[in-house]
């Protein structure tokens, strides 16, 4: 393998936007992401729907079956 090519693997800190922060290894110093393990519903068993501008009404409304 050729020398100094390789990048520096090092520790890095992981914060997620609900506010769970932890370390890994990587060669970034620091990773946001959206969600993680700790707000994941498959991980939690909780589901959060959220409504944005009536976006399941508006789904629900173009979808249903006729009567």
């Amino acid at each position: 393998m050729k020398p100094n090519i390789h990048p520096s693997y090092t520790v890095s800190h992981v914060v997620c936007a609900c506010g769970n922060k932890f370390e890994t290894r990587s060669v970034n110093p620091e990773i946001r992401v959206e969600i993680c393990s700790g707000c994941h519903p498959f991980f939690t068993g909780k589901q959060k729907l959220i409504d944005t501008a009536g976006r399941i009404e508006k789904f629900k409304k173009k979808y249903a079956q006729p009567a």
